[in-house]
């Protein structure tokens, strides 16, 4: 069981997303979409092989890359992510905190898409939502663009309408 789509985006995603003064529903969307994708919602922290971590499944060469090439050319952003992080396991362990950590996760997450540069697609395009996830998110393909509208659609529009039915 993973976690609630509706909390992961009230009590995560956004405010990650205003702390890193980027909030859009098409960030929070490609977000959720991304972490029902990669993870079910966080049913898995770690891949089969044990290189990708957390609800995003980001591998740590990819966090790296992410601290080495595009944050140090970011120092204000680099600041506010690193915030984020458990003051003393990031130093010691920073790769864990992108299982450990949901923020530090979420963060790193849309630190991805945002060294694409590129702009989002609408947020009600679930398809737009996915081809922006294929092109950007990892450097090789895991997982089809139908894969990624159809977890959306089970992971997060059916646990809305069902969250809408229970109250």
């Amino acid at each position: 069981m993973g976690i609630c789509a509706e909390e992961l985006r009230t009590y995560v995603i956004r405010p990650v997303l205003e702390h890193l003064d980027d909030w859009s529903q098409a960030a929070e969307n490609l977000l959720l979409g991304t972490a029902a994708q990669e993870s079910g919602l966080g049913f898995h922290l770690k891949t089969r092989r044990g290189h990708s971590l957390g609800i995003f499944q980001i591998h740590p060469q990819t966090h790296n890359n992410l601290w080495d090439k595009y944050l140090v050319k970011n120092p204000d952003l680099a600041s506010k992510v690193r915030g984020l992080a458990s003051q003393h396991e990031f130093l010691s362990h920073p790769h864990a905190e992108l299982a450990t950590n949901l923020s530090y996760a979420t963060a790193i997450a849309w630190m991805v898409y945002c060294r694409s540069g590129k702009p989002l697609p609408q947020a009600d395009d679930s398809h737009g939502l996915a081809k922006f996830w294929q092109r950007h998110f990892h450097s090789r393909l895991r997982g089809s663009v139908e894969e990624f509208t159809n977890n959306y659609q089970k992971f997060i529009h059916n646990k809305e309408n069902k969250d809408e039915i229970a109250a």
